[in-house]
């Protein structure tokens, strides 16, 4: 190998670690070492050094803690969908008929309702050219809001961030008759790669968020050792979550905006006829959605003739 390689993967190595080191792993720990020192005082740790002549083992230990700063980091990575999922609300199946489920469920349907019966009394105003600039603005929010909420109350999950992302799953469904969970894989390897970034991009900065309210209610255990962990915990977890509802916006939305635009590449690519007009379109969204899940035998739609033959 040659010294220019190794020294590239020497490099790509070395920013591996500090974005690790430099996380709420890194974080997470040095709160424990400092809860620790307050509960215990320093002179404990000071033992785990005594003597410059035990250099070999002094460094073991600062390698070891290194070590072990970056594989929690990389554990805690391993469950981003995990933790994601839990806080959507899609819990294990037995938990889902718990009565505070339940609660919290019917919870987010009557918020939406309410939103909704605003918007409809503003919405007769704004027909009826009565709506002043406060009411106008208010209009504007409500309408914002009520996209945060699916349409059918059987998709509704028991928390904010599960029905944000519930719905904008379900629009291109709703609008165009497809599944985005179904379509999603074929749809994503159609897509400029501008496209791809800025939904990775996205994306990256949701799991962060998720990574960050997984440490801050992980900081939680070491308060067996300082009271004071459990305020700052509590108020970092807050933060994150509010971080992942905005990340997990900004998220949906971009995904609701590559079905509005890059879905007739999903047509073409499977030989499906262009649709004319948004009611054909939704039933040709249908069979494609059924065609991709479960497959299909019947006649019709018939393929569009390939490119080449086309010419």
């Amino acid at each position: 190998m040659s010294a220019k390689f190794l020294e590239g993967v020497g490099g790509k190595l070395a920013e591996q670690w500090v974005a690790n080191l430099l996380t709420p792993a890194f974080v997470f720990w040095s709160g424990g070492l400092l809860a620790y020192i307050y509960r215990h005082g320093w002179q404990p740790i000071a033992n785990l050094f005594p003597d410059s002549k035990l250099e070999a083992l002094q460094i073991g230990i600062i390698a070891g803690i290194f070590i072990l700063i970056y594989l929690s980091a990389l554990i805690v990575q391993r469950f981003d969908t995990e933790i994601l999922r839990g806080l959507e609300g899609y819990w294990y199946p037995g938990l889902r008929q718990l009565p505070l489920v339940t609660y919290l469920r019917n919870c987010q349907i009557k918020k939406r309702d309410r939103l909704l019966t605003q918007w409809q009394i503003l919405d007769e105003k704004l027909e009826a050219k009565l709506l002043i600039a406060t009411d106008r603005a208010e209009y504007i929010r409500i309408d914002r809001a009520l996209r945060q909420y699916p349409t059918d109350k059987t998709d509704f999950l028991p928390t904010h961030l599960g029905n944000i992302l519930r719905a904008a799953e379900r629009r291109p469904y709703d609008r165009y008759g497809l599944d985005a969970i179904v379509c999603w894989p074929r749809l994503w390897l159609l897509l400029p790669e501008t496209a791809r970034k800025d939904i990775q991009e996205a994306r990256l900065t949701l799991n962060n968020g998720v990574r960050f309210f997984a440490w801050s209610i992980l900081f939680l255990v070491w308060s067996i050792w300082s009271v004071w962990v459990i305020p700052l915990a509590l108020l970092s977890a807050i933060f994150a979550y509010c971080w992942i509802l905005d990340s997990a916006m900004l998220y949906g939305e971009l995904i609701e905006s590559v079905f509005d635009l890059y879905r007739p590449n999903l047509y073409q690519s499977l030989r499906f006829p262009l649709p004319t007009n948004p009611a054909e379109e939704r039933a040709i969204g249908l069979q494609i959605t059924e065609y991709l899940f479960r497959g299909s035998n019947r006649p019709i739609p018939a393929f569009t003739p390939p490119p080449s033959e086309k010419k």
